[in-house]
């Protein structure tokens, strides 16, 4: 799936997926149950019938409702959209996004937090990434 069809995403389709990576799969009952300050019933269905049609969510039928599940797992479109956010808010560049992750941190990134930034440092060094 094209990386920019992941990052598409509305605040309130963020939140349906949130839901449902949750859960791992929910109904449209079960994803509304789950939402802060709900939509109708039928904006909800609305919603996740464009998250299908991006290709977020697919549907299954279970008895006579439609159960959604995403189509990837959180960890892939988490990656696909930082890098989205790299490219838009810091260039491309990683070192600023770290530099800025550590200014939003007010120094309250502890130094267990450090040194397991640093060790993941060297192995990309390792790596040759």
């Amino acid at each position: 799936m094209p990386e920019a069809k992941m990052n598409e995403l509305s605040r309130r389709e963020r939140q349906i997926m949130e839901v449902l990576y949750e859960r791992g799969q929910a109904s449209a009952a079960e994803v509304l149950g789950g939402l802060p300050d709900p939509p109708s019933y039928s904006t909800a269905r609305a919603l996740l019938r464009i998250l299908e049609g991006k290709g977020h969510v697919r549907h299954k039928k279970d008895g006579p409702r439609y159960v959604y599940v995403p189509t990837r797992p959180r960890n892939d479109a988490a990656r696909a959209a930082l890098k989205g956010i790299l490219k838009t808010f810091f260039g491309g560049s990683p070192e600023k996004a770290v530099a800025a992750l550590l200014d939003a941190a007010h120094a309250d990134v502890s130094p267990d937090t450090l040194k397991r930034l640093a060790r993941l440092i060297e192995q990309a060094r390792k790596e040759g990434r």
